[in-house]
């Protein structure tokens, strides 16, 4: 339950603001995929697990703490977010998961599943989704979000280990 509070706290400044674009179509992203995220908030840090998985035609996003307790779960059909299970509605999640969307679209297909106002691609490959998301890459499934209110998502990908 703190858990929770805190990842609302946290994201609270995201949720205020203009919701983050979402794309018209949904992206082939190679799906499932099983990623780490480590928030850090000034003196707060946090580590979450996440799961996105393609369900019927849509995307379900599965947000857990280290011990495996659901923060959110979310779906996104037809360009909308809805609620997935028992847990309340979280839309601080659905801003994050935005967010992460559009860092995980390959470059390629941007064009095709964005509004072109609605996000920039730098020179050196680093991207911006406005107004306020900067997303800095050190491989395609190895970057950070940059929240303009200050939280920042180190996301990386989790591969299994041999043998499991």
């Amino acid at each position: 339950m703190i858990r929770a509070a805190l990842l609302g706290l946290c994201l609270l400044l995201a949720a205020c603001a203009t919701p983050t674009s979402l794309p018209s179509a949904l992206p082939n992203l190679g799906l499932p995929l099983t990623l780490h995220i480590q928030h850090s908030d000034g003196a707060l840090a946090e580590d979450w697990l996440l799961v996105i998985q393609t369900e019927d035609r849509g995307l379900r996003w599965s947000l857990f703490d280290p011990l495996g307790v659901p923060l959110a779960r979310q779906q996104l059909l037809d360009a909308e977010w809805h609620n997935d299970g028992l847990l309340p509605p979280n839309p601080q999640a659905r801003e994050l998961f935005a967010a992460l969307l559009f860092a995980l679209t390959p470059s390629a297909q941007l064009a095709r599943v964005y509004p072109s106002a609605s996000w920039q691609l730098d020179a050196d490959g680093q991207r911006r989704l406005n107004p306020q998301w900067r997303i800095d890459y050190r491989a395609p499934l190895d970057f950070t979000l940059n929240h303009a209110a200050g939280p920042r998502y180190r996301v990386s990908a989790l591969t299994p280990q041999a043998g499991s």
